[in-house]
């Protein structure tokens, strides 16, 4: 038995615009933004649930926008999105990245929120 929840959007961008992306995102949802120490993620949103919406700078590659799972197992997690048809195609820092059956990158992440206890799902 384990648990996990959507945790995070993450609007991932290149260095060439993100500083763009932020001002556009926070102005389009009139709030204020939060950057996190690294200059690697500025949080633009928090909706009662817990579930942020971040603005993730990328070192390279094309614009996106990603979910980040956050699980209290990370292997069991993978395992019950590989079986719906997730495929893994790597990982860093004690993240997993998957593509879903379209080719959308999401990852499953260990617990990394406040909320996580109370918004969690248990799976069998």
């Amino acid at each position: 038995m384990h648990r996990s929840r959507l945790q995070v959007v993450l609007i991932d961008s290149p260095p060439h615009v993100a500083d763009a992306e932020v001002a556009f995102w926070a102005g389009a949802l009139g709030g204020g933004v939060t950057p996190d120490p690294g200059d690697t993620f500025t949080t633009l949103a928090t909706w009662g649930s817990g579930v942020e919406l971040v603005h993730q700078r990328l070192r390279g590659g094309d614009a996106r926008v990603h979910l980040d799972i956050e699980t209290d197992d990370t292997d069991a997690e993978v395992a019950r999105l590989t079986a719906l048809g997730a495929v893994v195609v790597g990982g860093h820092d004690g993240a997993v990245h998957l593509h879903d059956p379209a080719g959308l990158v999401f990852c499953v992440v260990p617990v990394q929120s406040d909320t996580f206890d109370a918004a969690a799902t248990t799976w069998p």
